[in-house]
């Protein structure tokens, strides 16, 4: 599975890097931006869930750490979205859908992080508190999502954590990285009750998402923000939403 290290792989190491440093700017581990460059290089569904979900562990531990020793975590709103997405997410990831079904969910996944980042939605005070009943629902609807499909889940919880005022940017970034770290270690749980094998050079793949993760981290905790390398790496993410399902089509027809 996967690739051997030719040099289109070195050409995907060095995509993932850049995806790595623009994600984990803005607390995320980076798994939307890792399946779109997976993608682009032609890589099975199965390798881009399991090497998705690796590389988000890695990341995403990597910025929660950093943004708590910076003192940016809200214990009190991550722990009822967690409480569900958790387990959501391992039944998402020991799910098994096909071929054109995952790549079709894939493409709007990839869609909606390209909105994500081309949408800047500024930084704003948080002036709203999340009742349980709102919370509850709320993670498990995005942790069974980030399972199925080998995304943390921040691409979804970040702009709707904003867009309620739940919180404001930096510890939107604290929580969006454990919520993302939290699932993905369900998510890659579940999908290893049901894995055949791993992809190949995936130690390699986590590296160098570990060198952009170091660099995003830094940029994330002295509010630097690299706005027109994240507004390039949405457009990627469109082309690779639509490259998803035109080859979800092909296979169908």
């Amino acid at each position: 599975m996967g690739f051997a290290l030719t040099d289109p792989f070195m050409w995907l190491l060095g995509a993932i890097v850049v995806a790595a440093v623009l994600y984990s700017s803005v607390g995320h581990g980076g798994a939307s931006g890792y399946i779109a460059m997976m993608a682009l290089f032609g890589l099975s569904a199965q390798d881009m869930k399991a090497a998705a979900l690796v590389m988000n562990i890695f990341v995403a531990s990597l910025v929660f750490a950093r943004l708590y020793r910076a003192g940016h975590f809200n214990v009190r709103l991550f722990v009822p979205l967690a409480l569900t997405s958790v387990p959501m997410a391992y039944l998402g990831g020991a799910y098994v859908i096909d071929e054109p079904t995952y790549k079709y969910v894939v493409g709007a996944v990839l869609l909606v992080a390209a909105a994500r980042l081309l949408i800047d939605s500024g930084d704003r005070p948080a002036t709203a508190t999340p009742t349980l009943w709102i919370a509850l629902p709320v993670g498990a609807a995005i942790g069974f999502l980030a399972g199925l499909t080998g995304v943390g889940g921040g691409i979804f919880l970040s702009p709707l954590l904003l867009f309620l005022c739940w919180t404001n940017m930096r510890t939107n970034a604290a929580i969006a990285a454990a919520f993302i770290l939290a699932n993905s270690i369900a998510g890659l749980l579940g999908y290893m009750t049901v894995a055949t094998g791993w992809p190949t050079g995936l130690p390699a793949l986590v590296v160098a998402a570990l060198v952009g993760g170091v660099i995003g981290s830094e940029l994330a905790t002295r509010r630097v923000a690299p706005a027109n390398l994240r507004k390039l790496l949405g457009v990627v993410l469109v082309i690779a939403g639509v490259k998803m399902f035109m080859t979800a089509q092909a296979v169908i027809t």
